[in-house]
């Protein structure tokens, strides 16, 4: 690499690095009973995330992921930051650094690896900052759902504007047809992907259709309004057993009176947006009523992976992956709604240009999709720097989710992102996307 480009590349870490962390601080900007307030035990306290990024950031970047260094916190305190042996549900108890030491931490971090950032050279693998990044914009959306779960006034505002979306797509469906493509990528095309995305490998789909666009709450509705939360017929075994349980009535933030929350304000529900905060059994249920009720949706389901990802990024003129749905170009407001600052969804339709070549739209952003398949290993799956990011997770009671939502960072997010969670949570971003066969069983 030349000397230019390693520029360059430094440059571009560096304006990601400062992304994420004004997003951070931005999303911190609260006074200290409001950090240490926990909002879920699905979620930490505000100021754990916090402090956490620095620690991650300190590890992987200052002592190239040996814990076994000295660390710029003491061990007993970096220790309260350990995502693996502290569980979230216990976090608000621990004594966790106050608000103001957490952010001077950082600062001290953040200092340190600018400087390394800057001696940055030929030999050196970039990977690790990009790695660092993602950690930290991830943190960015749980602090988000955090703040979606809080009671009292509200902190963030109604979001920025969005584009209106276009009558006439929501239920409609685009031809994917059956063959080969190329499912992953590797470290050569995409050198700051995660492990769970590579290998790149070959895989053969059969013909299938699937959703131009997400479901709409006015589509959802549709099944609360007809019974499906009362109707077992629609739901697997165990998904109905866990709306009994867990009393499940409509998607969470709904109200019966057609209305939502949203970050604490009360709103009348937007008919046309993709609706989200559902379980995966929620979306598995719908897709099962679809299919019974709209003749046009015969044999409705979710996604595999690999459907869903040959419907984003396969171009079958060039037999090639394209590098995001509507081609090589970076993610702008234009072609997806990305980075959090609308604090919703954007309408059904509003983004044509972002199209894949098969004409499904809103692949990215908007509402992380749950898919059918459970969370595994590509074959040929190596670890990366951090091991334990992917691994501990395969085979665990996991189901994927692809797309990204309006809350992902632009800068971190791919079509072959993975992200995974247990079929009973619905605090994310989550939303639906149908899927039918067509003449053959799903890859």
């Amino acid at each position: 690499m030349t000397e230019s480009r390693r520029a360059d590349l430094r440059d571009v870490l560096a304006r990601n690095l400062t992304g994420a962390r004004d997003r951070t601080l931005l999303l911190t900007d609260h006074d200290e009973p409001e950090l240490l307030r926990q909002h879920s035990p699905l979620l930490s306290p505000l100021v754990w995330d916090l402090a956490h990024i620095g620690q991650q950031e300190d590890l992987w970047l200052l002592r190239h992921g040996d814990p076994r260094r000295e660390g710029l916190l003491p061990a007993g305190v970096e220790a309260l930051y350990d995502a693996f042996t502290q569980p979230r549900a216990v976090r608000s108890r621990l004594p966790l650094l106050p608000p103001v030491e957490a952010r001077s931490f950082c600062r001290e971090v953040r200092g340190r690896v600018l400087d390394r950032l800057e001696r940055l050279g030929s030999d050196d693998d970039p990977f690790d900052f990009a790695m660092v990044v993602s950690h930290e914009q991830q943190h960015d959306e749980t602090m988000l759902q955090a703040l979606n779960l809080r009671t009292g006034p509200p902190l963030l505002g109604l979001g920025e504007p969005l584009p209106g979306g276009r009558p006439g797509v929501a239920g409609t469906s685009v031809l994917v047809p059956g063959g080969p493509f190329v499912l992953g990528v590797d470290a050569a095309d995409e050198p700051f992907s995660l492990d769970n995305e590579r290998p790149a490998h070959v895989v053969d789909v059969p013909a299938f259709r699937i959703g131009r666009v997400p479901v709409t709450n006015a589509e959802y509705a549709a099944f609360v309004a007809d019974g499906g939360y009362s109707d077992p017929r629609w739901w697997s075994a165990r998904g109905w057993t866990h709306r009994q349980e867990a009393g499940l009535e409509r998607p969470q933030f709904w109200s019966a009176h057609g209305t939502r929350t949203r970050f604490g304000d009360v709103e009348q529900l937007p008919p046309d947006e993709p609706v989200q905060h559902v379980t995966y059994f929620e979306a598995e249920a719908y897709a099962a009523w679809v299919a019974a009720v709209d003749p046009a949706w015969a044999g409705a389901r979710l996604p595999t992976e690999a459907e869903w990802e040959k419907a984003a990024v396969w171009d079958p003129a060039t037999g090639r992956r394209r590098r995001f749905p509507w081609g090589s170009a970076e993610p702008t407001p234009a072609l997806a709604n990305l980075g959090g600052g609308a604090l919703r969804p954007a309408p059904v339709g509003a983004y044509p240009a972002g199209a894949s070549t098969y004409g499904a739209e809103q692949l990215m952003g908007d509402v992380w999709e749950w898919t059918s398949s459970p969370f595994q290993p590509w074959p040929g799956f190596r670890p990366m720097l951090y091991a334990d990011y992917s691994a501990p997770f395969f085979g665990g009671d996991y189901r994927v989710l692809r797309g990204g939502s309006w809350a992902v960072a632009a800068s971190i997010l791919r079509p072959s992102f993975r992200n995974w969670d247990h079929p009973i949570r619905r605090q994310v971003f989550s939303g639906i996307r149908l899927a039918c066969s067509i003449g053959g069983p799903a890859a």
